[in-house]
């Protein structure tokens, strides 16, 4: 006997598939205005486009206008692969075993919670497949406890600004100015008119940010310094403006833009609070687990559009431009080979978090507050708490070291290329002392330099002593006798 049949809506067709123990799928098509519904057999050895061609042959005798796009990835599996899991509004949320479910073992799930808890953490969750897999609490904290997300928030600022977009309110290469008025920068008017929504997103405003406080957005702290859109630098004030763009292109506060559209939907309460000139998202974890598995999802939160603009939803969790291939829309994404960091103009060419997979992407903030979403794990891992190690504002050694943990849990080796250490490495990373360059090149010199730029010593060993220098973030650059170089971000605490 056929199952109940699952049911997705296109335009005015549904489209109808059941699958029993006879067939391995048969296509339904019933046209939302008139009774019935066509079906096709299909086996997964038929040519998809085939199929596809014959239910349009099908349905044109009834005169229904159809368009499939056919791709080579495209496939009937995908219609069939298992759902992810959501959780309904309120504290009930379902779990999977880690160790019998996940194969996980006992003894490195403890090592990962001491690392954790060594790291001052306050809350830790691992979903998988949206289900909860892990959820630790640490120093009297609690699942109901509430907690800042710091910049890990820009990320959720972007998605409230595609959504504004999918309905109407504005359009990414709309002027700043057009929302917030002329005259929110020192620049020229001819000037600040070229900087755009797009450029806010993706942190190439031109603005300078080396007046003194990155965080200030007086029009006196906001002085033109590039062209909008060829200087990439983790700029905070012109992203925190992005606030009064979507209150002033709505009409909504972004706190009832984000109730509304988002927190509603997901069951997720939280609330953005003025903290000088900054405006910071605060929530309960399991707030935060949400929000990172509605993008998992793509934006969509079992079955009902959050993000349903998927251009929109693309752009933002890919390269947005060529300067920082490791960041999109507010998003910071791993596997890209290269990257730059909050006040340094260097690249690094390395991915973002050499041992975590390729595809995962980011919202990373101050003190080690993360929502890390990692789609061909089926993972979302979300980490509050006090900073880890030395305070940075986006990216730090906490991310590797947690990452080589998290890629280890399973009691079988795992053999995916997404685990593997980049060929040139520092460890450890943050130190105090002696530093070590695994895979330092024969015959090869490194310089170690401020983050702005200023050479501090040289060497030509595997090893570098940092036991005098002040706490703080630097730039190690190894050049090999053949004169390749490469940047990596040395931590000192």
């Amino acid at each position: 006997m056929l199952a109940i049949p699952r049911i997705l809506s296109f335009w005015s067709v549904n489209l109808v598939y059941y699958k029993d123990s006879s067939l391995p799928f048969v296509l339904c098509f019933a046209p939302a205005e008139a009774p019935g519904h066509f079906c096709l057999p299909g086996n997964s050895s038929m040519n998809r486009c085939t199929l596809v061609q014959k239910v349009i042959w099908r349905m044109k005798q009834v005169h229904i206008l159809f368009l499939f796009v056919c791709t080579a990835s495209m496939g009937l599996q995908k219609i069939q692969a298992q759902s992810l899991y959501f959780p309904p509004a309120g504290p009930a949320w379902e779990t999977i075993d880690p160790i019998t479910e996940l194969n996980w073992c006992q003894e490195k799930l403890d090592t990962l919670q001491s690392f954790l808890l060594d790291r001052d953490s306050k809350a830790f969750i691992i979903l998988k497949g949206g289900k909860i897999a892990v959820e630790w609490y640490y120093d009297g904290f609690t699942k109901d406890s509430i907690w800042y997300w710091a910049s890990a928030g820009k990320s959720l600022t972007s998605t409230l600004v595609g959504i504004a977009q999918q309905e109407g309110f504005l359009d990414l290469d709309d002027p700043t100015s057009d929302y917030l008025g002329t005259g929110w920068t020192a620049c020229s008017p001819a000037d600040e008119e070229k900087i755009t929504i797009r450029h806010q997103l993706t942190m190439t405003s031109g603005l300078d940010d080396g007046l003194g406080d990155v965080d200030c957005t007086d029009p006196a702290c906001l002085e033109c310094l590039a062209e909008p859109g060829t200087r990439w630098a983790y700029h905070n004030a012109p992203y925190t403006l992005l606030d009064q763009v979507i209150a002033g292109a709505t009409g909504s506060t972004i706190n009832n833009f984000f109730a509304t559209r988002i927190g509603s939907k997901i069951g997720a309460v939280g609330l953005y609070l003025k903290l000088g000139f900054n405006n910071v998202f605060f929530s309960r974890p399991r707030d935060m687990a949400r929000f990172g598995l509605l993008i998992q999802a793509k934006g969509t939160w079992n079955g009902t559009p959050v993000l349903s603009d998927t251009n929109y939803y693309n752009l933002m969790v890919n390269t947005s431009q060529d300067l920082n291939k490791s960041y999109g829309y507010l998003w910071w994404l791993n596997g890209k080979g290269q990257h730059m960091l909050p006040g340094l103009q260097f690249k690094f060419n390395q991915d973002l978090i050499p041992t975590a997979p390729d595809d995962l992407f980011a919202g990373l903030g101050k003190n080690d507050q993360k929502v890390y979403i990692v789609p061909s794990q089926d993972l979302v891992v979300v980490r509050m708490g006090n900073s880890a190690g030395p305070t940075l504002p986006a990216l730090s050694g906490f991310d590797s070291q947690l990452w080589t943990l998290i890629g280890d849990l399973s009691c079988t080796s795992s053999t995916h290329p997404a685990w593997t250490e980049p060929e040139l490495h520092l460890w450890p990373n943050p130190a105090r002392s002696i530093v070590t360059i695994d895979g330092f090149p024969s015959g090869g010199r490194w310089e170690l330099s401020s983050i702005t730029g200023q050479e501090i010593r040289k060497g030509d060993q595997h090893t570098v002593d940092v036991a005098a220098l002040p706490a703080g973030s630097y730039v190690l650059t190894i050049r090999s006798e053949s004169g390749e170089i490469q940047n990596r971000q040395l931590l000192v605490h």
